[in-house]
């Protein structure tokens, strides 16, 4: 079998990373690599490889695309990357969105959607519970140094004021109402909401914490409710501890996550698929 052709969107960290691991993967196939900053990739990537209009980029005969840039793409071109090959959205975030999501859910008619799991521990077994509908309640928790965030709106101006003192709630609803506000910290919980179908962006609840005692970690901390049994409720909790340095978005274990991920994107048919 020939190996799977790779475009990747999105040159910062962890798009430098994915080119390199993609290039010295058996199994992989660099196809292209685009980046709003062109000027970028001159130095690290040859010109063959080198897209600089995403609308040109079905010339490259890609077999599966990922995003690893910003929520825009996947409004602006998802469909139209759908319509040529599988697509990994590396920010779920976008699919906060109820037109974005129905328009990668009507596209994905003969390819496939592919959400990543990254710091979303327990991925398939939540999947597996919303299939039977028995998932009644799913929230995610985020630990974060302040200086990890990239934020929006009120939340900016929260996460300002909790440099230097006590742990500060920045958000506790929805996964729909803090994706907006967050489109770079809350993949996660976007990737969870994907999961947790039957529950969605509203049903799914989101909370966000900058810590400055926190220096040297991500924490995800993720409550599931299953169903009621002889009046009590099955529950599961988990906490991960993820390695980052301060100001770090993206913590230090979900780089090998995502890799992991591309490896099993693709080949599923139409449909959303978790990976």
């Amino acid at each position: 079998m020939a190996p799977k052709r790779v475009g990747i969107v999105g040159y910062g960290h962890l798009g430098k990373y994915l080119t390199q691991a993609v290039m010295e993967h058996p199994d992989l196939d660099l196809a292209f690599v685009w980046n709003r900053t062109t000027a970028v990739l001159e130095a690290d990537v040859e010109d063959r490889y080198q897209c600089h209009n995403l609308e040109d980029c079905a010339k490259y005969s890609p077999d599966l695309i990922v995003e690893v840039a910003h929520p825009v793409i996947s409004e602006k071109y998802g469909p139209m990357f759908l319509s040529m090959a599988d697509y990994l959205v590396g920010s779920p975030t976008a699919l906060a969105s109820q037109a974005v999501e129905n328009s990668l859910r009507a596209a994905a008619n003969t390819h496939g959607l592919y959400i990543p799991a990254g710091a979303f521990w327990g991925a398939e077994d939540i999947l597996k519970m919303a299939d039977r509908g028995t998932l009644k309640a799913l929230k995610v928790i985020m630990t974060k140094h302040p200086s990890c965030f990239k934020l929006e709106g009120n939340l900016k101006a929260k996460n300002d004021q909790a440099c230097g003192g006590e742990a500060v709630i920045l958000y506790d609803g929805s996964v729909r109402g803090l994706c907006p506000l967050a489109p770079n910290n809350v993949n996660t919980m976007a990737a969870a909401a994907m999961a947790a179908h039957n529950l969605g962006f509203d049903g799914v609840q989101g909370s966000l914490i900058a810590d400055p005692q926190l220096t040297d970690w991500h924490r995800v901390e993720i409550e599931v409710t299953g169903p009621e049994i002889a009046g009590k409720h099955f529950s599961v909790k988990t906490l991960r501890n993820n390695p980052a340095n301060p100001g770090a978005v993206t913590g230090s274990a979900t780089y090998a996550s995502f890799l992991s991920s591309v490896v099993r994107a693709g080949g599923r048919g139409s449909g959303v698929h978790l990976c």
